[in-house]
């Protein structure tokens, strides 16, 4: 394996130990400094919208300037927010504490391509275990952003303060990594022909396939796992025991990484695929039983398991269906898909689990995670039509 896609993996364990630094802090700045409850959770959703609204200006940009400018401008659009964040805390602003969220969003949209930039640097026969080996960084993310979040909040006299300043360190760090990364230079080849529409792209089977399972997994995984720690403290569980989930869940979503390559190598996107759908369906089921605090931790296992296993084989399989020329669009197009899915399911996991209750919010996501299914079908039967009969 080269060692670019190592160097890339770390970069992807710093990035996600930013994030889940984020998920721990964020709600609880939102309702020291929102005008009410209502809006503790808006620094989330902006930290959301912006990674949504980078999905297709980074692939774009990296199309011109390379996967490394790229990567440097969105640490330093990340280091721009933290710096907006911080003064945001010391004076007490709300409305700029989001803009600083918003920031750090566009910049986690840029760090979003590793995964891209892992297949690109490795052979094609190792193109899986690449992806895996990148999205195996949030193993070591799963460790480090609970630490750095329960060691930093209170570092400072403004609290939370120090959180912040934890991040910075990890986009500097990040920074620090990248130049060391040699990187393919920005090229746009021909050899396969000129560059179809998007649209023709976006409808092969392949395309589709890809594209649900991907938002399908993340979607279905977001919406649970925002919704947990507010189930959990329903219930009556302790902070600890909901940090202890949400570590357990991180750990399953990642901890796979390093074998789901081979795996999928070796039994093809669609099994790998159809595995995750089945056991994200089996997160929701377990969700129907009162088995206290274990059931929640089974539960959250099945749901990290569910996503490794729909999102980095669709990954693979989307890099079938673009030639090169097509590229950057082809991937801007599926992060805009997958991630404004992400944004939604954030936003709509708060008032799902008030009125629907954690059982009933898992039974409505029991038949959505089975949808990438329904598409593996048919693009089956869509390749048995197309592929040409020979006469004996």
């Amino acid at each position: 394996m080269p060692i670019t896609v190592t160097l890339l993996s770390l970069c992807q364990a710093l990035l996600v130990s930013g994030n889940i630094l984020l998920i721990a802090v964020s709600p609880l700045i939102g309702a020291k400094l929102a005008p009410g409850p209502a809006w503790a959770t808006a620094p989330v959703a902006t930290q959301l919208l912006g990674l949504m609204c980078a999905t297709i200006p980074a692939s774009l940009i990296m199309a011109r300037l390379g996967r490394k400018r790229g990567f440097v401008l969105g640490n330093l659009l990340g280091l721009l927010g933290v710096g907006v964040a911080a003064w945001a805390l010391v004076d007490e602003q709300f409305v700029i504490f989001m803009l600083g969220t918003w920031l750090i969003g566009i910049g986690i949209g840029f760090g979003m391509l590793y995964r891209f930039a892992a297949v690109e640097a490795a052979p094609v026969a190792l193109r899986d275990r690449a992806i895996g080996m990148v999205m195996g960084g949030g193993v070591l993310a799963a460790f480090l952003g609970p630490w750095l979040a329960r060691t930093s909040h209170n570092l400072t006299e403004t609290p939370f303060l120090g959180s912040f300043l934890g991040l910075g360190l990890l986009y500097v760090l990040a920074l620090i990594v990248l130049i060391f990364t040699r990187l393919p230079a920005a090229q746009i080849s021909h050899d396969d022909g000129p560059a179809r529409p998007l649209m023709e792209v976006m409808r092969q089977p392949v395309f589709i396939t890809a594209a649900l399972a991907g938002l399908i997994g993340y979607g279905v995984m977001n919406l649970a796992m925002t919704a947990t720690p507010l189930a959990m403290q329903r219930a009556g569980f302790h902070f600890d025991h909901v940090a202890t989930t949400i570590q357990w869940h991180v750990l399953a979503m990642f901890l796979p990484s390093f074998f789901t390559g081979r795996l999928t190598a070796r039994f093809g996107a669609p099994a790998m695929i159809t595995l995750g759908c089945l056991l994200l369906a089996g997160c929701g089921l377990l969700a129907q039983f009162e088995v206290g605090l274990y059931g929640y931790y089974a539960a959250l296992i099945l749901l990290g398991l569910g996503w490794n296993f729909t999102f980095l084989p669709a990954t693979g399989l989307l890099t079938e269906t673009y030639r090169p020329a097509e590229k950057a669009r082809t991937q801007a197009a599926n992060e805009f898909l997958v991630f404004s899915t992400v944004s939604l399911t954030a936003l709509l996991a708060g008032p799902l689990e008030a009125s629907l209750g954690w059982a009933g919010l898992n039974a409505v996501l029991m038949p959505l995670a089975l949808l990438p299914l329904a598409a593996l079908i048919w693009q089956r039967l869509a390749s048995q039509v197309t592929r040409p009969h020979i006469r004996s």
